[in-house]
């Protein structure tokens, strides 16, 4: 009974080992969950956060660009409605053509019921003169005023009616002039009220909505007509002035060093533009809010989550612990299983890489030995014979090359850049077992080679490796007779490869993924869709990139870009 139990050391360095796995195994289970739930929960969390701030920026955009409609609106209609006050002196039926100070003062008193904006009112004959006044200004009657620009500028309009800047005038006081002019018998006269400015802008307060939410109107030139006093100063530069061709906008400045939202609308009565600001924190209120509600429940889920994966990983593997056999049963069925799958990978490589310079061997060996039998009557010089031996060394050099490198397979290095000839490396890839090939393909191969290209710093290695993927592909793409295409250029300091062919093309659909690691256009067994992925990422490290072509029935070009010299 004692003996049974005892246990083995052996046994119990397996325990040993069979808990630092498991404890192990906890650990990336626990971590690859949380990365696998958290991932997507992060990218979903980031992109509703994006959108949400997008939507509500949009949102307070709109908001303001509506509220700037409307107060344009109200600015155009209370100018509107001041003209046709000032068109009723015409229709008074008190109205004559000589009128007195007591008539004027009767047209004042019209005007200020409408308005208490309307400063004083004059009228004036054809040639400019102010022949009636009312107002506080007594000393204006008799001015001639018919090199004013307020005048001139109504005289010659098509339009019976002028609203001018903010301006000093013979006052020197700031005011804006509406003017507007009747024919009669045969002659123009005009009534002009001057209105004041801060009225005006009293007015436009009073329409103003919104907390932190305050107008001024700007005019073509960029400075105020109608401002706040803490903004800014009659006819002085507008810190924002709208150079848009546009009627109206909306953007985010920065004003003093502080965040604001704008928005400005163009008047239809007068070449004037309002602009509405807003501070964004006022703006984009509803966003902040939204933004700390998204933090703080994605906080709160991942929070949950964790403690959900820990819990749930540490029951799981303590259930699994509990029956050794089985332990052992799966770490060995894990070891073998990876085992299998790593010899399984480097098996397909080495097949895949050493095949093409073991199929070289082969056919020069034979080349050699028809060279040397006489009823095929071939030149057996030493030279010839040499010549082929030549190309034998090659691909036995480029087999050591590749077992070298599966030796360094797991040590990540830069690629061995040195100054390389395209054309002759092109010609090297193409020649020899690849032009018969070719040629029993019934595939034509033509070269435009540009002359006098730059060497281009690269891997030679990497960069044949990639070509003949290229190449490889493009005579793969051929059914029955075809051509493929080599050509080489160099345009703004930067060399262009292309290997075009003729052959089944592709869809829009497949270009988007031809560069995804293990998608293939090839039949089952025929391709591992790793040659494009890793041929793109040779060229990125050499500072280069791809471009493609193609289209369905049509054929493909493949262009490797890489910087010269």
């Amino acid at each position: 009974m004692q003996a049974e139990k005892t246990k083995s050391p052996a046994k119990g360095a397996g325990l040993e080992q069979s808990r630092e796995y498991f404890t192990k195994l906890k650990l990336l289970l626990k971590v690859g969950l949380l990365v696998a739930f958290l991932t997507p929960l992060s990218i979903l969390s980031v992109y509703f956060h994006f959108q949400f701030n997008v939507s509500l920026k949009e949102s307070g955009k709109l908001h303001l660009a509506a509220l700037a409609q409307s107060q344009r609106n109200t600015v155009d209609l209370f100018l509107q409605e001041r003209v046709l006050n000032i068109f009723s002196v015409f229709q008074s039926s008190e109205f004559n053509l000589a009128p007195s100070e007591l008539d004027m003062q009767h047209y004042l008193q019209n005007l200020r019921q409408a308005s208490d904006a309307f400063i004083d009112v004059g009228f004036f004959d054809q040639e400019g003169v102010q022949i009636g006044y009312a107002g506080p200004y007594p000393y204006l009657h008799g001015r001639d005023y018919s090199d004013e620009d307020w005048f001139r500028s109504l005289i010659d309009l098509e339009r019976n009616y002028y609203i001018s800047d903010i301006y000093l005038g013979f006052r020197n006081k700031p005011h804006f002039t509406i003017a507007v002019k009747q024919l009669i018998d045969g002659k123009y006269y005009v009534v002009r009220a001057t209105l004041d400015p801060d009225k005006f802008y009293l007015f436009l307060r009073g329409i103003s909505r919104g907390k932190g939410v305050d107008s001024a109107l700007v005019n073509s030139e960029g400075k105020y007509q109608v401002v706040d006093p803490d903004r800014g100063q009659l006819f002085g530069p507008s810190d924002y002035a709208p150079t848009e061709a546009k009627e109206s906008g909306v953007k985010e400045i920065e004003i003093n060093g502080s965040s604001v939202l704008v928005s400005y609308y163009r008047l239809s009565e007068v070449p004037w533009t309002l602009v509405v600001r807003e501070p964004l924190r006022v703006a984009y209120a509803e966003m902040y809010r939204t933004r700390r509600i998204i933090i703080i429940v994605t906080g709160v889920i991942i929070l949950a989550t964790i403690a959900a994966i820990w819990l749930i990983v540490d029951n799981l593997i303590n259930r699994a612990e509990a029956t050794e056999e089985s332990r052992a049963e799966l770490k060995y069925q894990l070891i073998h299983a990876s085992k299998l799958a790593s010899v399984g990978e480097l098996a397909a490589g080495v097949a895949h890489e050493i095949n093409n310079p073991l199929a070289i061997i082969v056919s020069e060996s034979g080349v050699i030995r028809d060279m040397l039998d006489p009823e095929f009557g071939l030149d057996s010089s030493p030279e010839s014979i040499r010549a082929e031996l030549d190309e034998i060394d090659t691909a036995v050099f480029r087999a050591r090359g590749i077992t070298q490198k599966l030796l360094n397979f797991a040590r990540k290095h830069e690629p061995r850049l040195v100054p390389c000839d395209i054309n002759k490396i092109l010609d090297n890839v193409v020649g020899g077992l690849k032009e018969r090939e070719f040629l029993v393909s019934d595939i034509e191969l033509e070269k435009n080679y540009a002359r006098d290209l730059p060497l281009v710093s690269l891997d030679p290695d990497q960069i044949a490796q990639v070509f003949l993927n290229l190449i490889n592909n493009a005579q793969d793409a051929i059914v029955g007779e075809g051509k493929i295409t080599l050509s080489t250029s160099l345009d703004d300091g930067r060399v262009y490869v292309t290997v075009a062919d003729t052959g089944a093309g592709m869809t829009p659909e497949q270009m988007g993924k031809i560069f995804l690691p293990f998608f293939t256009t090839k039949e089952v067994g025929k391709g591992t869709g790793l040659g494009l992925s890793v041929s793109l990422s040779i060229v990125e490290s050499m500072g280069g990139t791809i471009e493609v072509q193609s289209l369905p029935g049509s054929g493909s070009s493949f262009t490797v870009v890489l910087p010269a010299g």
